[in-house]
């Protein structure tokens, strides 16, 4: 597979990106630390990524980046049939609510620029005539929670929109992939006491990547939480109100 990877510098899409090096796919990495992401390509040629990995500066919080960086992909690729989203920012609800500047930050990045950066991948993928975009959102959309309520407005908000966008266009060759993380061991989560069931991005890399190969529209990854969630969903208010959750 030719793929552009936007976030694969660190945590679970550093842990995909080697996998998909591991296996011979092409490569192109996209990212708003220049030095990171030459360190990161470099790593994916030790680990066995085909060809030279490619690398263009792409910031989640300037959208005019989006359509230069995956032209660059594009030309170097020769092309490309697989677009890989993992970028994102993270910040804590009491921290998010102090915060003006940090929650615009955080709910534009997430939502509004994500689904720009979206649009711009799903247009050159059907032109080309068709490939797989797998983004990941997050389990924090699956339900509103006292903890997570305008980061996982955010998700819920992402993730709304990927479902819409497998409906639509699925029959044109769009194949989207979304991907829902529970809590994973990463430096965005460092800090934060692990919930049971807390998973590593290793790990979670093996399951979208089998996901990817399959086209599987939803994934839950560690794939308990695709069953801690369904619980969630379902509690009652009343209950959700008692626990403080």
């Amino acid at each position: 597979m030719k793929i552009v990877c936007f976030g694969a510098t660190q945590g679970m899409g550093r842990a995909l990106a080697r996998l998909m090096a591991q296996r011979g796919d092409d490569l192109f990495l996209l990212g708003r630390n220049i030095d990171d992401l030459a360190r990161s390509a470099a790593d994916l040629q030790i680990h066995g990524a085909r060809g030279e990995v490619g690398t263009a500066y792409c910031d989640l919080l300037k959208p005019e980046t989006f359509a230069p960086a995956l032209d660059q992909a594009s030309t170097t690729l020769g092309g490309f049939d697989t677009v890989v989203v993992t970028a994102g920012l993270f910040a804590g609800e009491d921290e998010l609510e102090r915060d003006t500047a940090l929650r615009d930050r955080v709910l534009t990045a997430d939502f509004t620029n994500t689904i720009h950066f979206c649009e711009a991948a799903r247009t050159r993928l059907l032109a080309a005539g068709g490939g797989t975009l797998c983004v990941f959102s997050s389990v924090a959309g699956e339900r509103a929670r006292k903890p997570v309520i305008l980061y996982g407005a955010a998700k819920a908000g992402l993730s709304h929109y990927l479902n819409g966008l497998d409906h639509k266009f699925h029959a044109h060759g769009l194949r989207v992939v979304l991907v829902k993380p529970g809590f994973v061991k990463t430096a965005m989560t460092a800090g934060l006491p692990p919930p049971p069931f807390a998973g590593e991005p290793e790990a979670v890399a093996r399951t979208v990547l089998k996901a990817i190969d399959r086209g599987t529209p939803v994934v839950f990854a560690p794939a308990m939480w695709r069953w801690v969630m369904l619980v969630i969903r379902f509690l009652p208010r009343a209950v959700m109100r008692r626990i403080g959750f």
